[in-house]
C-alpha cells in the first residue's frame, strides 16, 4: 500500500476530523495488459487493409452492403486508434492540473467509439434507403469473396481483445466492434449468395439496413455505459448498498454520510466517505478498510474522513441503508 495520511483538523462547527487516504494499487483495478498494444497494432493494420478492399470492390461491384461494411469497418479503425491512444495516455503519471493523470481518456475513448458507430450507421442507412428505391445489379461473387475475407479478419481481431473485455469497457468496445463486424460480413456473404440464386436486387440494400439495425443494437450498451462513466456514475458492477452495509458494519462506525463512488478510468474506481466514529480510530483501521474495499468491491482509490460527531444529522445509520 502506498502513502497513507492520517491527521486531524476542525471544521466550521468545531468538530474534529481525521482523513484517511488508502490507495492500494493491486489486482483490484485491472489495467489492460501491455500486450494489448500489439493487439491494437495488428487489428488496425488488418482492418485498414480490409476497409480499402471493401470500398474498392464495393464500388466496382455496385454493392451498398459491401460499402456499408467498409464504412462500419472504417469507424472501427478510428475507434481502435482512439482506444489505443487512450490506453497509452492512461499510463501517464499525474501532473499539473491532471491529478489523476489521463486515465479518464479511456472513458472518452469508449464514448467516441459509440459516436463513431452512430455516425457511420446514419450514413450507411441513408444510402441504403436511396438504393432501395432504385435497386441496381450487384457483382455477387466478388462481394462474397471480399466479405468472406472480412469474416476472417474481423473474427481474428475480435479474439485479440476477447480476454480483456470483461474488465475494461474500452477494450470491450474494441471487441464488440470486431465481433459485430464478423457477423455483418457473414450477412453480406449470405445476401450476395441469395442475389445470385434469386436475382432479387433489393436484398443488397435490405442487408445494409439490417446491418445498421445490428450496429445500433450493439452500440446501445456501449453508449449508455460510456455516458454513465462520463457523468461519474458508480460503475455498473459496484453494489452501493453492499458498500454502505460494509462501511456501517466496520468496528466503531456508528453512521456514514457523503459516500461517493465514481470511475477515474474504465478500469479504476475511487471512493470517498465520511465515517462517524465517536471513539475515533487509528491508521490501521483506515488501511484495513481500504484493503477490504479493494478486495471485495474492486475499489482501488479510497479516501475516508473520520468524524467523532454526526455531521448536522446527515449521517446514515445502519437502519437507513437501502
Amino acid at each position: 500500500m502506498s502513502s497513507h495520511d492520517h491527521h486531524g483538523h476542525h471544521d466550521h462547527a468545531g468538530h474534529a476530523h481525521d482523513h484517511g487516504h488508502g490507495h492500494d494499487h493491486g489486482h483490484a483495478h485491472v489495467h489492460a495488459p501491455a500486450s494489448f498494444g500489439k493487439s491494437f497494432a495488428i487489428g488496425i493494420t488488418l482492418n485498414t487493409a480490409l476497409v480499402v478492399a471493401e470500398a474498392v470492390y464495393g464500388y466496382l461491384g455496385n454493392s451498398t452492403a459491401l460499402l456499408a461494411d467498409a464504412g462500419h469497418n472504417l469507424s472501427d479503425v478510428l475507434g481502435l486508434v482512439v482506444a489505443w491512444g487512450a490506453s497509452i495516455a492512461a499510463r501517464r503519471a499525474p501532473s499539473g492540473r491532471f491529478t489523476y493523470g489521463f486515465r479518464a481518456s479511456t472513458i472518452l475513448a469508449a464514448l467516441a467509439n459509440a459516436v463513431f458507430l452512430l455516425v457511420a450507421t446514419g450514413a450507411i442507412g441513408w444510402e441504403a434507403i436511396l438504393r432501395l428505391r432504385e435497386p441496381e445489379p450487384v457483382a455477387g461473387v466478388t462481394v462474397m469473396a471480399v466479405a468472406g475475407i472480412g469474416i476472417l479478419i474481423n473474427g481474428f481481431t475480435a479474439m485479440l481483445f476477447a480476454r480483456g473485455r470483461k474488465d475494461d469497457i474500452n477494450i470491450e468496445g474494441a471487441y464488440l466492434h470486431m465481433a459485430a463486424d464478423a457477423a455483418v460480413s457473414l450477412g453480406v456473404v449470405v445476401s450476395a449468395a441469395l442475389i445470385i440464386w434469386t436475382g432479387w436486387l433489393w436484398l443488397d440494400p435490405i442487408t445494409s439496413l439490417v446491418i445498421c439495425a445490428s450496429i445500433l443494437w450493439g452500440t446501445t450498451s456501449l453508449l449508455r455505459g460510456s455516458i454513465d462513466m462520463s457523468m461519474a456514475a458508480a460503475p455498473k458492477g459496484t453494489d452501493l448498498a453492499a458498500v454502505k452495509a460494509f462501511l456501517l458494519a466496520r468496528p466503531g462506525v456508528s453512521a456514514i454520510h457523503d459516500l461517493h463512488v465514481w470511475p477515474i478510468s474504465t478500469t479504476e474506481t475511487a471512493l470517498t466517505c465520511h465515517l462517524v466514529m465517536p471513539a475515533g480510530t487509528a491508521d490501521a483501521f483506515l488501511m484495513e478498510t481500504a484493503k477490504q474495499l479493494k478486495t471485495s468491491f474492486r475499489i482501488g482509490h479510497t479516501t475516508l474522513q473520520v468524524e467523532t460527531h454526526p455531521d448536522n444529522g446527515c449521517a446514515l445509520a445502519p437502519d437507513d441503508v437501502v
